[in-house]
C-alpha cells in the first residue's frame, strides 16, 4: 500500500469514528478543527499529532475513547484486530505508526 493510499484510508476512518458520534456532532467538530486548530479535515492525515492535540483539547479526558473509536475502524478497514492495543489507553499516534509499520512492511 502507498503511503497515500494509507493516507485516504487513515481520513476514511477519521470521518467514520467522528460519525459515530451523529453527523451534527461531527460537522461541529470538523468546523472547531478547521477554526479553532487550523486543521483541514484533508490535512488531518499529514498532521496526525496536532490532530490528536485538538481532540484532546475539545474533548479532554473523552479524547482517548474518540481515538479508540479512530484507530477500531482504520485497524477494521486492514482486516486486523485491534485486540493488542485495547488493554492500553488508546494512544492515535502510536496506533497508526504500528499499522504503518505493518502495511508498509507486507506484514499482515
Amino acid at each position: 500500500m502507498s503511503p497515500k493510499d494509507f493516507q485516504k484510508t487513515f481520513l476514511e476512518a477519521v470521518e467514520e469514528g467522528l460519525s459515530t458520534l451523529g453527523d451534527s456532532p461531527k460537522q461541529a467538530i470538523l468546523f472547531h478543527l478547521e477554526n479553532t486548530f487550523k486543521i483541514k479535515l484533508e490535512e488531518i492525515p499529514q498532521n496526525i499529532t496536532e490532530f490528536q492535540k485538538a481532540l484532546e483539547k475539545i474533548f479532554g479526558p473523552g479524547a482517548p475513547y474518540l481515538e479508540k473509536l479512530i484507530l477500531e475502524r482504520l485497524y477494521d478497514k486492514f482486516h486486523l484486530e485491534f485486540e493488542g492495543l485495547r488493554n492500553q489507553q488508546p494512544n492515535l499516534i502510536n496506533g497508526v505508526e504500528s499499522l504503518k509499520k505493518r502495511s508498509f512492511s507486507g506484514d499482515d
